[in-house]
Protein backbone atom coordinates (compact mmCIF):
# COMPACT_ATOMS: atom_id res chain seq x y z
CA UNK A 1 0.00 0.00 0.00
CA UNK A 2 2.80 2.40 0.93
CA UNK A 3 4.66 1.48 -2.27
CA UNK A 4 1.56 2.19 -4.38
CA UNK A 5 1.14 5.55 -2.61
CA UNK A 6 4.76 6.49 -3.28
CA UNK A 7 4.47 5.46 -6.92
CA UNK A 8 1.20 7.36 -7.32
CA UNK A 9 2.74 10.43 -5.71
CA UNK A 10 5.77 10.17 -7.94
CA UNK A 11 3.61 9.87 -11.04
CA UNK A 12 1.52 12.87 -9.97
CA UNK A 13 4.65 14.94 -9.39
CA UNK A 14 6.02 13.82 -12.72
CA UNK A 15 2.85 14.77 -14.57
CA UNK A 16 2.79 18.14 -12.80
CA UNK A 17 6.40 18.77 -13.80
CA UNK A 18 5.69 17.67 -17.35
CA UNK A 19 2.61 19.90 -17.47
CA UNK A 20 4.66 22.87 -16.27
CA UNK A 21 7.35 22.11 -18.83
CA UNK A 22 4.79 21.90 -21.62
CA UNK A 23 3.23 25.20 -20.50
CA UNK A 24 6.65 26.85 -20.40
CA UNK A 25 7.47 25.53 -23.89
CA UNK A 26 4.32 27.13 -25.31
CA UNK A 27 5.70 30.57 -24.47
CA UNK A 28 7.14 32.22 -27.59
CA UNK A 29 10.71 33.52 -27.48
CA UNK A 30 11.40 36.89 -25.94
CA UNK A 31 12.21 39.61 -28.47
CA UNK A 32 15.90 40.42 -28.61
CA UNK A 33 15.65 43.89 -27.08
CA UNK A 34 13.95 42.49 -23.97
CA UNK A 35 16.28 39.49 -23.69
CA UNK A 36 19.36 41.75 -23.93
CA UNK A 37 18.12 43.95 -21.06
CA UNK A 38 18.03 40.96 -18.72
CA UNK A 39 14.99 42.35 -16.90
CA UNK A 40 11.44 43.54 -17.50
CA UNK A 41 10.86 47.27 -17.09
CA UNK A 42 7.21 47.50 -16.10
CA UNK A 43 4.98 50.45 -15.26
CA UNK A 44 2.54 49.74 -12.41
CA UNK A 45 0.23 51.85 -10.28
CA UNK A 46 1.20 52.76 -6.72
CA UNK A 47 -2.09 54.40 -5.70
CA UNK A 48 -4.69 51.90 -6.94
CA UNK A 49 -5.45 49.20 -4.36
CA UNK A 50 -5.93 46.31 -4.80
CA UNK A 51 -4.22 46.29 -8.22
CA UNK A 52 -1.12 48.38 -7.57
CA UNK A 53 -0.19 50.18 -4.36
CA UNK A 54 2.44 50.51 -1.66
CA UNK A 55 2.23 47.74 0.92
CA UNK A 56 2.77 48.07 4.69
CA UNK A 57 6.53 47.84 4.17
CA UNK A 58 6.52 50.52 1.48
CA UNK A 59 7.14 47.99 -1.28
CA UNK A 60 5.12 47.32 -4.40
CA UNK A 61 1.95 45.30 -3.78
CA UNK A 62 -1.27 44.24 -5.49
CA UNK A 63 -2.74 41.95 -8.12
CA UNK A 64 -1.13 43.69 -11.12
CA UNK A 65 2.21 43.82 -9.33
CA UNK A 66 1.95 40.04 -8.94
CA UNK A 67 1.29 39.81 -12.68
CA UNK A 68 4.41 41.86 -13.38
CA UNK A 69 6.60 39.73 -11.15
CA UNK A 70 5.22 36.52 -12.63
CA UNK A 71 6.10 37.71 -16.12
CA UNK A 72 9.64 38.45 -14.98
CA UNK A 73 9.90 34.97 -13.45
CA UNK A 74 8.81 33.35 -16.72
CA UNK A 75 11.07 35.59 -18.79
CA UNK A 76 14.25 35.47 -16.69
CA UNK A 77 13.73 32.86 -14.00
CA UNK A 78 13.26 35.30 -11.11
CA UNK A 79 10.49 37.65 -9.97
CA UNK A 80 13.29 40.00 -8.88
CA UNK A 81 13.96 40.69 -12.56
CA UNK A 82 10.86 42.90 -12.60
CA UNK A 83 12.12 46.50 -12.61
CA UNK A 84 8.95 48.26 -11.43
CA UNK A 85 8.19 51.95 -11.95
CA UNK A 86 5.25 53.84 -10.41
CA UNK A 87 3.12 55.46 -13.09
CA UNK A 88 0.02 57.64 -12.86
CA UNK A 89 -3.06 57.72 -15.06
CA UNK A 90 -1.70 60.80 -16.81
CA UNK A 91 1.96 59.85 -17.33
CA UNK A 92 1.77 56.09 -17.96
CA UNK A 93 1.43 56.22 -21.77
CA UNK A 94 4.12 58.93 -22.14
CA UNK A 95 6.43 56.81 -19.95
CA UNK A 96 5.84 53.82 -22.23
CA UNK A 97 6.33 55.68 -25.49
CA UNK A 98 9.45 57.41 -24.14
CA UNK A 99 10.87 53.89 -23.54
CA UNK A 100 11.27 54.37 -19.81
CA UNK A 101 9.21 51.19 -19.38
CA UNK A 102 8.50 48.39 -21.86
CA UNK A 103 4.95 47.51 -20.81
CA UNK A 104 2.16 48.86 -18.64
CA UNK A 105 0.20 46.70 -16.20
CA UNK A 106 -1.44 49.73 -14.72
CA UNK A 107 -5.28 49.56 -14.52
CA UNK A 108 -5.23 50.51 -18.19
CA UNK A 109 -8.66 50.52 -19.85
CA UNK A 110 -8.90 49.90 -23.58
CA UNK A 111 -10.25 52.96 -25.40
CA UNK A 112 -10.17 54.06 -29.06
CA UNK A 113 -8.25 57.20 -28.09
CA UNK A 114 -5.48 55.21 -26.42
CA UNK A 115 -5.42 52.61 -29.19
CA UNK A 116 -4.31 55.33 -31.59
CA UNK A 117 -1.01 55.79 -29.70
CA UNK A 118 -0.28 52.36 -28.12
CA UNK A 119 -1.18 48.72 -28.70
CA UNK A 120 -3.18 46.63 -26.25
CA UNK A 121 -2.77 42.99 -25.27
CA UNK A 122 -5.66 40.60 -24.92
CA UNK A 123 -7.93 41.71 -22.07
CA UNK A 124 -7.34 40.04 -18.70
CA UNK A 125 -10.38 41.56 -16.92
CA UNK A 126 -13.02 44.23 -17.35
CA UNK A 127 -13.28 47.35 -15.29
CA UNK A 128 -16.28 49.54 -14.55
CA UNK A 129 -16.57 53.02 -13.10
CA UNK A 130 -18.68 54.38 -10.28
CA UNK A 131 -19.04 57.43 -8.08
CA UNK A 132 -17.96 57.67 -4.44
CA UNK A 133 -19.90 60.15 -2.31
CA UNK A 134 -20.43 60.98 1.33
CA UNK A 135 -23.04 58.85 3.08
CA UNK A 136 -25.58 61.70 3.34
CA UNK A 137 -25.02 62.99 -0.21
CA UNK A 138 -28.11 63.80 -2.33
CA UNK A 139 -26.40 62.07 -5.27
CA UNK A 140 -28.10 58.71 -5.88
CA UNK A 141 -27.64 58.25 -9.62
CA UNK A 142 -25.18 59.35 -12.25
CA UNK A 143 -27.30 62.16 -13.64
CA UNK A 144 -27.47 63.80 -10.20
CA UNK A 145 -23.95 65.20 -10.72
CA UNK A 146 -24.85 67.47 -13.65
CA UNK A 147 -24.93 70.63 -11.53
CA UNK A 148 -22.24 69.56 -9.09
CA UNK A 149 -18.45 69.13 -9.00
CA UNK A 150 -17.00 65.72 -9.83
CA UNK A 151 -13.46 64.84 -8.78
CA UNK A 152 -11.48 62.60 -11.14
CA UNK A 153 -7.92 61.83 -12.18
CA UNK A 154 -6.35 63.31 -15.28
CA UNK A 155 -6.04 60.95 -18.22
CA UNK A 156 -8.49 58.34 -16.93
CA UNK A 157 -11.34 56.47 -18.59
CA UNK A 158 -13.71 58.43 -16.35
CA UNK A 159 -12.35 61.78 -17.56
CA UNK A 160 -12.80 60.68 -21.18
CA UNK A 161 -16.34 59.46 -20.47
CA UNK A 162 -17.49 62.67 -18.80
CA UNK A 163 -15.93 64.80 -21.55
CA UNK A 164 -17.91 62.83 -24.13
CA UNK A 165 -21.18 62.37 -22.23
CA UNK A 166 -21.50 65.40 -19.95
CA UNK A 167 -19.60 68.23 -21.66
CA UNK A 168 -19.41 71.34 -19.57
CA UNK A 169 -19.56 69.44 -16.29
CA UNK A 170 -17.69 71.14 -13.45
CA UNK A 171 -14.74 68.88 -12.65
CA UNK A 172 -11.74 68.87 -10.37
CA UNK A 173 -8.91 66.90 -12.01
CA UNK A 174 -6.07 65.66 -9.85
CA UNK A 175 -3.05 63.38 -10.25
CA UNK A 176 -3.45 60.62 -7.67
CA UNK A 177 -6.20 58.62 -6.01
CA UNK A 178 -4.98 59.82 -2.60
CA UNK A 179 -5.38 63.46 -3.68
CA UNK A 180 -8.85 62.75 -5.07
CA UNK A 181 -10.06 61.04 -1.90
CA UNK A 182 -8.70 63.87 0.24
CA UNK A 183 -10.52 66.40 -1.94
CA UNK A 184 -13.80 64.52 -1.49
CA UNK A 185 -13.37 64.32 2.29
CA UNK A 186 -12.55 68.04 2.42
CA UNK A 187 -15.71 68.90 0.47
CA UNK A 188 -13.86 70.31 -2.54
CA UNK A 189 -16.10 68.21 -4.76
CA UNK A 190 -19.40 66.37 -4.48
CA UNK A 191 -18.42 63.00 -5.98
CA UNK A 192 -15.24 61.12 -6.85
CA UNK A 193 -15.35 59.22 -10.16
CA UNK A 194 -12.95 56.32 -10.51
CA UNK A 195 -12.61 52.60 -11.22
CA UNK A 196 -15.19 50.67 -9.23
CA UNK A 197 -12.44 48.27 -8.18
CA UNK A 198 -10.64 51.08 -6.34
CA UNK A 199 -13.76 52.70 -4.90
CA UNK A 200 -15.04 49.40 -3.47
CA UNK A 201 -11.90 49.18 -1.32
CA UNK A 202 -12.21 52.78 -0.10
CA UNK A 203 -15.92 52.45 0.75
CA UNK A 204 -15.29 49.22 2.67
CA UNK A 205 -12.72 51.01 4.84
CA UNK A 206 -14.65 54.22 5.47
CA UNK A 207 -18.29 53.96 6.65
CA UNK A 208 -18.79 57.69 6.07
CA UNK A 209 -18.67 57.07 2.30
CA UNK A 210 -20.79 55.04 -0.13
CA UNK A 211 -20.92 54.09 -3.78
CA UNK A 212 -23.69 55.48 -5.97
CA UNK A 213 -23.94 52.07 -7.60
CA UNK A 214 -24.56 52.99 -11.25
CA UNK A 215 -21.86 51.51 -13.47
CA UNK A 216 -20.57 53.57 -16.40
CA UNK A 217 -17.55 53.62 -18.71
CA UNK A 218 -17.06 49.87 -18.55
CA UNK A 219 -14.03 48.78 -20.56
CA UNK A 220 -11.59 45.92 -20.89
CA UNK A 221 -8.32 46.18 -18.96
CA UNK A 222 -5.21 45.13 -20.85
CA UNK A 223 -1.44 45.44 -20.91
CA UNK A 224 -0.15 48.44 -22.83
CA UNK A 225 2.71 48.04 -25.31
CA UNK A 226 4.32 50.42 -27.77
CA UNK A 227 3.10 50.37 -31.35
CA UNK A 228 4.57 47.83 -33.77
CA UNK A 229 6.25 45.38 -31.36
CA UNK A 230 4.52 42.14 -32.52
CA UNK A 231 7.01 39.69 -30.98
CA UNK A 232 6.74 41.37 -27.63
CA UNK A 233 2.94 41.43 -27.85
CA UNK A 234 2.86 37.71 -28.70
CA UNK A 235 4.94 36.91 -25.60
CA UNK A 236 2.73 39.05 -23.34
CA UNK A 237 -0.47 37.47 -24.67
CA UNK A 238 1.00 34.01 -24.09
CA UNK A 239 1.88 35.00 -20.52
CA UNK A 240 -1.66 36.29 -19.88
CA UNK A 241 -3.15 33.08 -21.28
CA UNK A 242 -0.88 31.04 -19.01
CA UNK A 243 -1.91 33.06 -15.96
CA UNK A 244 -5.54 32.29 -16.73
CA UNK A 245 -4.88 28.59 -17.45
CA UNK A 246 -3.01 28.19 -14.16
CA UNK A 247 -5.72 30.10 -12.23
CA UNK A 248 -3.16 32.55 -10.87
CA UNK A 249 -5.56 35.49 -10.80
CA UNK A 250 -7.63 33.79 -8.11
CA UNK A 251 -4.50 33.17 -6.04
CA UNK A 252 -3.56 36.84 -6.21
CA UNK A 253 -7.11 38.03 -5.51
CA UNK A 254 -7.21 35.84 -2.40
CA UNK A 255 -3.85 37.26 -1.31
CA UNK A 256 -4.60 40.96 -1.67
CA UNK A 257 -8.35 41.43 -1.36
CA UNK A 258 -10.46 41.05 1.81
CA UNK A 259 -12.97 38.20 1.65
CA UNK A 260 -16.03 40.45 2.04
CA UNK A 261 -15.33 42.35 -1.22
CA UNK A 262 -13.58 39.55 -3.11
CA UNK A 263 -16.59 38.44 -5.25
CA UNK A 264 -16.52 41.68 -7.26
CA UNK A 265 -12.93 41.12 -8.34
CA UNK A 266 -13.43 37.45 -9.13
CA UNK A 267 -16.35 38.41 -11.37
CA UNK A 268 -14.25 41.04 -13.15
CA UNK A 269 -11.74 38.35 -14.13
CA UNK A 270 -14.20 35.58 -14.98
CA UNK A 271 -17.64 36.92 -15.98
CA UNK A 272 -18.59 38.61 -19.27
CA UNK A 273 -18.30 42.37 -19.37
CA UNK A 274 -21.61 43.93 -18.22
CA UNK A 275 -23.63 46.45 -20.16
CA UNK A 276 -23.45 49.98 -18.77
CA UNK A 277 -23.68 53.62 -19.78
Amino acid sequence: MLRRTIIAGGLAAGFALLSGTVAAQTMPPLPGFIRDQGQLRIGVRCDQPPYGFRGPDGGFAGVEVEMARQMAAWAFGSADKADLTCVTAENRIPQLNAKRVDLLIATLGVTPERARVIDFSDAYRWGGSDLLVKKDSPIHKLDDVRNRTVIMLRGTTQALWFDANMPGLNTLRLNTAADALQALLQGRGDAYAHDTATLVVIAARDPSLRLVGEQFAVSDAAVGVRKNEPEWMAWINAALARMKAENLYRTWIDKWIPAEIRPFYIEAHTAPKPAAR
